[in-house]
């Protein structure tokens, strides 16, 4: 018994370890590419609606690939589906590192699948391994995530300017990560090698589709989403349009950013005692709107509501994650509604920021954009309502037909 104690600890640590080594390739392997961008732009000389479709091609690889991803955790196992997706992530910066403009976007498509996949699978992980603290370990590879790409996005522009090092170089250096990653997830390959199985139930049979707290978390989180991405690609221009210097444009986007990874410190401790979270959802997404709107009409502001607005983001984001593995029955379900939700939500951010740009062109000016943000933000709201309720799938009255 005792021989097995340090080997149980041993593998528990291994095992958080690898969660948030994976989380740490979630987002900094495409957000990195912004402050390059103008590099990449002249490097192929690419358009600026070229240089577009760069940046929303991963949201769109989310979009199509999340609904897979369930289907093939149940073929091959949680364990080696993760596993499969960190290669494709380290073969598509791999593929950026070649210096053509066809790699380029290939290789971007190609990290998109494996973000895609586990995204969508980490969830379920959790809810399989860690049934009492998924409040807890949503929250740490949340705050990872935003911690290692904010990092990574300001080290990539002095990196690629280091003994001429370049931006391709500078991008592939994610691979460390990515190699760091694979390394310690071999161990996992052989423990779990398929999701835990649990008797069927007639209402976890059925399709996630069907329920409407589904559907409130899926909106919860394609509606921050759609907001979230708005700001990320439009925020410089909004500020500098509304007399900030681009100098401030750039400091605040950066600052946005970082808040977006704050609410784990806080939703850690707070998640664990509130069984119902419709309050606090409601609450955070309505102070989202209220900043949309701030941005607009108290500019003077705009620090205060640039921060306000990446925070209640970033915590919507982690009560949407958290929703899923809270109100489903067993972790395949919980698979399922993540690759639902991730699905539907990052179809909506990819259309938000094409959305946002267009009403700018057509008007003029970043009201109507805005104005978006905000309404996007109380339907948020709403949605939060419903799926902060502390209830399941199985146990919900609200089934659709």
């Amino acid at each position: 018994m005792l021989n097995n104690i340090p080997k149980s600890r041993f593998a528990g640590i291994l095992l958080v370890l690898g969660i948030l080594l994976i989380a740490a390739n979630l987002r900094a392997t495409f957000t990195g590419i912004a402050p390059v961008l103008e590099q990449i732009i002249n490097h192929f000389g690419l358009s600026a609606s070229q240089a577009g479709f760069l940046t929303t091609l991963p949201l769109i690889a989310f979009a199509v690939v999340s609904p897979m991803a369930a289907t093939l955790a149940k073929k091959q196992g949680l364990e080696r589906t993760l596993f499969v997706a960190l290669l494709f992530i380290l073969a598509g910066v791999a593929a950026r590192v070649i210096n053509t403009s066809a790699m380029l976007f290939v290789g971007t498509a190609i990290i998109g699948v494996g973000i895609a996949i586990a995204n969508v699978l980490l969830p379920s992980l959790i809810k399989r391994d860690f049934p009492a603290k998924v409040a807890l370990m949503t929250s740490a590879y949340v705050l990872t995530m935003g911690v290692v790409s904010g990092g990574f996005s300001t080290l990539v522009f002095p990196l690629s300017q280091l003994n001429g090092l370049g931006w391709q170089l500078a991008l592939g250096s994610s691979a460390i990560i990515t190699l760091a990653s694979i390394i310690v997830w071999i161990s996992q390959l052989s423990k779990h090698t398929k999701p835990a199985k649990i008797a069927q139930h007639a209402n976890t049979s059925k399709s996630v589709w069907r329920y409407l707290l589904a559907w409130q978390i899926t909106l919860l989180l394609g509606l921050n989403s759609f907001l979230n991405y708005i700001i990320i690609t439009w925020l410089p221009s909004i500020l500098t349009e509304t007399g900030h210097s681009a100098t401030q444009a750039g400091a605040y986007h950066g600052a946005f950013q970082i808040a977006t990874a704050l609410p784990g410190l806080i939703l850690i401790p707070l998640l664990a005692k509130l069984k119902d979270q419709s309050a606090l959802s409601f609450i955070l997404a309505m102070l989202s709107a209220l900043s949309a709107l701030g941005l607009l009409y108290m500019p003077n502001f705009a620090f205060v509501w640039t921060l306000m607005l990446g925070f209640c983001s970033g915590a919507c984001f982690i009560l949407g994650l958290s929703f899923i593995s809270l109100r489903t029955d067993d972790s395949q379900q919980a698979a399922s509604l993540s690759g639902m939700s991730q699905s539907v939500g990052y179809l909506l951010a990819a259309i938000g920021p094409m959305l946002a740009g267009a009403l700018h062109t057509t008007t003029g000016s970043w009201s109507a954009p805005l104005w978006l943000c905000a309404i996007a933000g109380v339907l948020c709201a709403l949605c939060g309502l419903g799926s902060g309720k502390n209830t399941t799938l199985a146990k919900s009255a609200n089934e659709l037909l």
